[in-house]
């Protein structure tokens, strides 16, 4: 009965914990899609927050860790929004366009290409890329093949496959325009030329 107690006791410590966390976490990715890891301080993420510099090294640690964990659930947001807009399409073409406008040139992938700049120089930080990026490819394995069962578009390749295809190009594809004079939409129209998997109907589905 006292550990009920106790673990009772320490709930409502938590919680408040997770929400300063998250309170930082919203704060600085506003930051960092505006200005970018450099051109944000501390202090201003903090003072975004309503919190104390000494909060975001607590939580945190460093203002980089906060800005891979940022960047990595900025890109898995884009890519729960892709997938919203893609599980609405009436054929694969149109399923491939809408992943890409809507991934291609959002601050949230943008942010994850700097990321993994970063994570070069700090290795520390690779775990939670690398768990981004089994998230991503999970997710996008799953929501692929719901929507080819759902519109009885034949197999083809391996829906794993495709997801890691699709983000390898979505990522350098951002790279490129960063590094460029390209548009978001030279972007896109890139990508879409990249993507060489067209989902097709069985037979006994119709046309595309």
């Amino acid at each position: 009965m006292a550990e009920v107690h106790a673990l009772a006791d320490a709930r409502p410590l938590r919680e408040p914990g997770k929400r300063m966390r998250s309170r930082l976490l919203d704060a600085a990715v506003e930051l960092f899609k505006a200005r970018g890891l450099a051109g944000v301080a501390v202090a201003e993420i903090a003072t975004a927050a309503g919190a104390y510099p000494s909060q975001v090294t607590y939580y945190f640690r460093t203002k980089e860790a906060l800005f891979v964990e940022a960047a990595c659930r900025e890109v898995l947001y884009v890519a729960r929004q892709a997938e919203q807009a893609a599980a609405r399409a009436a054929s694969g073409r149109e399923y491939n366009r809408r992943l890409v406008e809507t991934v291609i040139g959002s601050p949230g992938l943008a942010l994850f290409v700097e990321a993994l700049s970063l994570t070069r120089r700090r290795q520390d930080l690779a775990p939670l890329i690398e768990r981004t990026f089994e998230r991503l490819h999970a997710e996008g394995d799953r929501a692929y093949a719901d929507v080819r069962a759902r519109r009885g578009w034949e197999a083809g390749e391996d829906a794993g496959t495709v997801a890691r295809r699709f983000w390898t190009l979505a990522l350098g594809v951002t790279l490129r325009e960063g590094a460029t004079e390209a548009s978001i939409a030279d972007a896109v129209a890139e990508m879409a030329a990249l993507l060489p998997h067209k989902p097709r109907p069985n037979a006994a589905m119709g046309a595309d």
